[in-house]
């Protein structure tokens, strides 16, 4: 094995730090089962809508009411934004819509009739994944606003020559564990799978032939996180 290769199972090693739960047969661990991906075109899942963040700039528009609309609020570092008659409205988690629904429901409750709210993402903070494996530029990037997997890999450049696109993984903390998920970049491509969604702090690896049974065994050994084209 070469010095790359070496310290490449380094870093994917380094993942496996506090890991626990079930281990989960890397086989289970696709974007789309074989079977599925002859109907996908009826079952394939609506891409996830993006939720809001810390430091994200939203537009909030209630219309018809000049004095409850805002062309740019941002969310603080609790998470919430501050409207005038309803206060302090949680942002941080939530989808847009999920949002505007909460102050549409506030509004309507003491005092407008039947408002029509919509929040907007104006601009989103900063926030970093990491791409590393057989891509051209493996580092650390920033996403801004709603990012795929497709787009992540993108952002290094593209695959590399000796890339196996059909094992590309996604390792996520989720309550404060490590978890994975592997995705076939080939059939995402294709349009044969949905190209889910990838979050700030993702580690996105995209592995090679020499690496694929090193790299099936650290994966193996990860708990799965399920329905990743929700998240």
């Amino acid at each position: 094995m070469t010095r790359a290769s070496s310290l490449f199972l380094a870093f994917i090693a380094a993942v496996l730090v506090g890991c626990g739960g079930p281990r989960m047969d890397i086989d289970q661990m696709t974007a789309a089962q074989p079977g599925d991906l002859q109907s996908v075109h009826t079952v394939a899942a609506p891409a996830a809508e993006y939720r809001i963040g810390v430091g994200d700039k939203l537009d909030v528009r209630v219309f018809q009411v000049e004095d409850l609309s805002f062309e740019e609020l941002v969310v603080d570092t609790s998470g919430n934004i501050n409207m005038p008659l309803i206060g302090a409205v949680q942002g941080a988690g939530r989808t847009a819509s999920e949002m505007a629904s909460d102050i549409a429901g506030r509004l309507a409750a003491r005092f407008l009739r039947d408002p029509q709210v919509t929040v907007t993402v104006k601009e989103a903070a900063n926030q970093k994944i990491t791409v590393d494996g057989a891509v051209t530029k493996p580092g650390v990037y920033e996403m801004r606003g709603s990012t795929s997997l497709l787009q992540a890999v993108a952002m290094a450049e593209g695959p590399t020559r000796v890339a196996d696109l059909t094992k590309v993984a996604v390792f996520r903390s989720i309550d404060g564990r490590r978890s994975v998920a592997l995705f076939d970049l080939s059939a995402i491509r294709q349009g044969r799978a949905s190209d889910p969604q990838v979050l700030g702090d993702d580690v996105i690896v995209v592995d090679t032939s020499r690496l694929n049974s090193a790299l099936r065994e650290i994966v193996g050994a990860l708990p799965a996180f399920a329905a990743f084209a929700y998240f």
